[in-house]
């Protein structure tokens, strides 16, 4: 079993009994492979859901742009998971989605009064999340790729994974459209096959980060070492140092260390992240 799986298979156990023990609005996938989906309280209230910490989910419906992330519909939703009064299942009431785990950790409202996170990450204390930011890369033809960053955090753009099997591959065309990516890159070492490169999330947000003068953190789970492999072998092959230096990588293990007592109880139940 792959290390992707293996998580999910956790994550998905860990949330079924979470969700039983809590008893919160849930339902588990077809299949052999179950996984679990969380819904908001049918109280009317808008301040509980299943997949989030209550007061993160408070934080995240007073603020107009963290609330629209929670409206991204689950694409596989109508045919994974039982009909819901709601009409259709979304991406962040998943309990793998590594967004809605984001959304748990940076709206908490504590985080604002607490600068040790800030600290970890070399931030600004007052930097407030944006997610789902449309980062401008330059291609050479004068025009610009809107790429999707996780969230910025002030200058640091982040791109976060949890049971995600990897972080893509495109055609090697794609690239070679960017502007930069030649001379940002040492192409003939980057990870690839005869027509693709691998991990174009990766390449793309080193891009990205390169055209806004920004640093670039992956954020992972420790539990998943190949994807801190992947991010080593695109680092290496980044040519310009001073780029180099502003490229950086995290464990939600690491960011527990730092979390409020109530998020790190959530996140060492619900998730398994345990400070490390």
């Amino acid at each position: 079993m792959s290390l992707a799986a293996s998580l999910r298979r956790e994550l998905a156990h860990r949330a079924f009994i979470y969700a039983q023990e809590t008893n919160v609005p849930h339902c588990q996938s077809y299949g052999q492979a179950t996984t679990v989906c969380f819904a908001p309280y049918n109280d009317n209230s808008d301040l509980r859901h299943g997949n989030f910490l209550a007061s993160s989910y408070k934080a995240i419906q007073k603020k107009t742009e963290w609330r629209r992330r929670l409206a991204k519909i689950h694409t596989l939703g109508r045919r994974s998971f039982p009909r819901t009064d709601r009409g259709r299942w979304m991406e962040l009431d998943t309990c793998t989605s590594s967004d809605a785990l984001l959304m748990n950790i940076f709206c908490h409202p504590a985080l604002s009064r607490d600068g040790r996170m800030a600290a970890l990450l070399g931030i600004d204390p007052q930097s407030v999340a944006c997610f789902g930011y449309k980062a401008r890369v330059p291609l050479g033809n004068g025009k610009f790729d809107r790429a999707e960053v996780d969230p910025r955090l002030g200058n640091e753009l982040i791109e976060a994974k949890l049971t995600e099997s990897d972080f893509q591959s495109a055609p090697k065309a794609t690239l070679m459209a960017y502007r930069d990516f030649e001379e940002i890159f040492d192409c003939e070492q980057l990870p690839q096959t005869p027509d693709r490169y691998t991990s174009y999330q990766l390449l793309r947000n080193v891009l990205a980060a390169h055209a806004l003068c920004c640093s670039f953190r992956v954020l992972v789970d420790a539990r998943r070492p190949d994807l801190v492999d992947a991010w080593y072998c695109v680092m290496r092959c980044v040519k310009p140092v001073e780029l180099r230096t502003e490229l950086r990588i995290s464990t939600w293990q690491e960011l527990c260390l730092v979390a409020p007592h109530t998020l790190r109880n959530f996140l060492a139940v619900k998730y398994g992240i345990l400070p490390k």
